[in-house]
């Protein structure tokens, strides 16, 4: 993680033409996996269909962030700021166990309100929202079946460069 060198709590990889990865030299989105050099998988058309039916937005995403959270992970509270195109929303997609969803404003010391988010849900932050500060608290164990280890998966969808 850059500044601290500590690795996030999260696994992580990426689908699609861009992946999000984070190092000792920051944040950024590139077309390849840092360590093998090779490109990211193709985006499932199923995730497409998502986003189609859920992001209000003309041009499909050109990276999803696949987090696993093991049943002690958590996020702090962060904004989704790497992207050139704040009018493309954030798609973020859950599997598996839920977790409780931490948001608040576009201020970090705005007020905050927390949820469940149960596999299944889909959870878009758009227009005023885009760039609230978001995160998991915690993962609440026993609320799936779905995953055997007892962890989460969160596929994050997200239109990186504005449109051609």
């Amino acid at each position: 993680m850059p500044k601290s060198g500590q690795p996030f709590s999260v696994r992580m990889t990426n689908c699609g033409p861009l992946g999000w990865i984070a190092d000792e030299a920051g944040y950024r989105y590139q077309p390849h996996h840092p360590e093998t050099g090779a490109p990211w998988p193709p985006m499932p058309a199923i995730l497409h269909a998502a986003w189609r039916g859920l992001a209000d937005y003309p041009h499909l995403p050109e990276a999803c962030l696949v987090n696993v959270y093991a049943p002690n992970a958590r996020m702090g509270l962060h904004q989704d700021r790497d992207e050139h195109d704040f009018s493309a929303p954030v798609v973020s997609l859950s599997l598996g166990q839920s977790c409780l969803f931490r948001v608040g404003g576009t201020n970090r010391k705005d007020p905050t309100r927390s949820f469940r988010l149960a596999s299944g849900d889909a959870l878009v932050l758009g227009g005023d929202a885009r760039l609230a500060f978001h995160g998991v608290d915690r993962i609440i164990r026993g609320t799936s079946t779905l995953l055997p280890d007892g962890s989460r998966i969160n596929l994050t969808l997200r239109r990186v460069n504005e449109p051609v």
